[in-house]
């Protein structure tokens, strides 16, 4: 069991391998949704996973300000795998996620694109929407946004 934060280049190809197997697996897959997953973001983020036996059970990646978002820090693909879920790993994951992207950008506010159900689950931890529910990425999302002195 052991989390791990990387650079993009710091990852194996075994490892990429797994972190977009388990991203399409999820989000394509399991949620229907039928986007463009390899974006370009993924060689600037700081990918964080989770690995119990040589899986990955949990997942999320960091994006730097001016990435995606101008003069804010983002994040996004938050993945916990089927079986772990509600085993209180996702408030891991999110803790460790706010952690990295405030140690690396702490001056920079923390936008997201969240699915819009998981709203009242980003809002525990300081975000607050700022939009209206849209469909993005076949999905309903919503934006949020936690002020770096929130977070």
């Amino acid at each position: 069991m052991a989390w791990k934060e990387q650079r993009f280049e710091e990852l194996t190809t075994e490892e990429l391998y797994k972190i977009i197997q388990l991203r399409i697996n999820v989000f394509v897959v399991e949620q229907e949704a039928y986007y463009e997953d390899l974006d370009d973001h993924d060689q600037n983020s700081l990918h964080i996973t989770y690995e119990e036996d040589g899986k990955i059970i949990a997942y999320a990646r960091a994006v730097p300000p001016n990435e995606k978002y101008e003069n804010m820090a983002s994040f996004g693909r938050v993945i916990v795998r089927p079986e772990a879920r509600g085993t209180g790993l996702a408030q891991q994951l999110l803790k460790r996620i706010i952690a990295v992207t405030k140690r690396e950008w702490p001056e920079h506010d923390l936008f997201i694109q969240a699915q819009a159900y998981l709203q009242n689950f980003y809002g525990k931890f300081g975000f607050e929407a700022v939009s209206e529910p849209y469909e993005f990425e076949c999905l309903p999302h919503i934006d949020m946004v936690c002020k770096s002195d929130k977070s």
